[in-house]
């Protein structure tokens, strides 16, 4: 297929717009999505203090020794480094935003793991708005979570600003989203918000995304957790398998001249090839969001793309289809459904 050999060149900025007509009328958690796990990492602060809710013997020696514990913790706790309109460009379409009040900040949100990023919260999602509005026929998923010593009022002043950002580009969590539907109406971002109140107040907001997550270092339990979880079968609606890998505070700080780029390397053949043999979809194993570190240093973007085409070729030929000529030409859709995930 002339759009599935455009995959090999690297970069997929538009590769929605490029998908199958037979996709058109998929719901967004049937198909295949590359997503970085946190996104946000590539602009850690090294100067930041440890988060509290580190484990408190972190917390105990950066008090102590901060010029070693944080460059150590940068070393580790940077999973990306990319930033977000590069992300985009390379095909990332799901992103995982860990937000938290940092102190000393005026006020400001920012994100973190491990420590605190550069980077406030309202520069990120203005990259994202941005480069959006180049991108009309693209769709992403903001997954926020966490919410590291945000208060009440934060989070009320967040979502507000989510909503004013976004605006008309948000997808009502009440609809069943498409790439049909979303083009129709304009829509571009699904933004899911891991707290239930405030999900409850804005029907622009949708509920947290489940997100598999093996907890190893070791590649072989990741895939090892990852079938487990697919033979239990997979949650309605949105959900992330992570192929990321994480060692405790204990390790790291045994090895601080190592960092998690290495660690990620060492294992990335071995998880790709497991990614590579998976398919979407909404039976039991269906794969939905996949996540992944250092996102820029392989093919893992055009790798998850093209398991969309397994589906297209898995598809019964006799399912009929309307041409994508024709959303474009009478501006309107062609489905209109809504509900909840089922």
């Amino acid at each position: 297929m002339e759009d599935e050999e455009r995959l090999q060149l690297g970069g997929n900025p538009d590769w929605m717009s490029l998908l199958p007509a037979e996709l058109l009328d998929v719901p967004l958690w049937n198909l295949a999505i590359p997503g970085s796990h946190d996104s946000m990492s590539f602009c850690l602060d090294v100067s930041s203090p440890v988060l509290k809710s580190e484990p408190r013997l972190l917390r105990v020696i950066d008090r102590l020794f901060p010029c070693w514990t944080r460059p150590c913790i940068y070393r580790w706790a940077t999973t990306q480094q990319s930033v977000l309109s590069d992300q985009c460009d390379l095909g990332i379409r799901f992103f995982d935003l860990r937000i938290a009040r940092k102190p000393a900040g005026g006020g400001k949100l920012f994100f973190a793991h491990g420590i605190y990023t550069l980077i406030t919260v309202k520069e990120a999602l203005g990259e994202l708005a941005t480069w959006l509005d180049t991108h009309p026929k693209e769709i992403i998923i903001i997954a926020c979570s966490h919410f590291e010593s945000l208060t009440d009022e934060d989070h009320c002043q967040l979502a507000d600003y989510i909503i004013s950002l976004f605006g008309k580009k948000l997808c009502s969590s009440e609809d069943i989203p498409t790439l049909r539907s979303c083009w129709c109406r304009g829509q571009q971002v699904v933004v899911s918000y891991d707290d239930q109140q405030m999900v409850l107040q804005h029907p622009e907001l949708w509920t947290g995304i489940p997100y598999w997550y093996a907890d190893s270092s070791d590649p072989k339990k990741v895939i090892a957790y990852l079938e487990e979880q697919k033979h239990r079968g997979r949650p309605d609606g949105f959900y992330v398998s992570g192929l990321n890998l994480t060692e405790d505070a204990a390790y790291i700080l045994l090895h601080p001249l190592q960092d998690m780029r290495t660690l990620t390397m060492r294992a990335l053949s071995l998880l790709l090839r497991w990614a590579s043999e998976q398919q979407p979809g909404g039976g039991a194993g269906g794969l939905n969001v996949l996540c992944c570190d250092f996102v820029d240093v392989s093919h893992f973007c055009s790798l998850v793309i093209r398991l969309n085409y397994k589906k297209v070729l898995a598809a019964p030929r006799a399912v009929s289809t309307v041409p994508r000529a024709t959303v474009e030409s009478i501006g309107c859709c062609h489905s209109n459904q809504t509900g909840h995930p089922t």
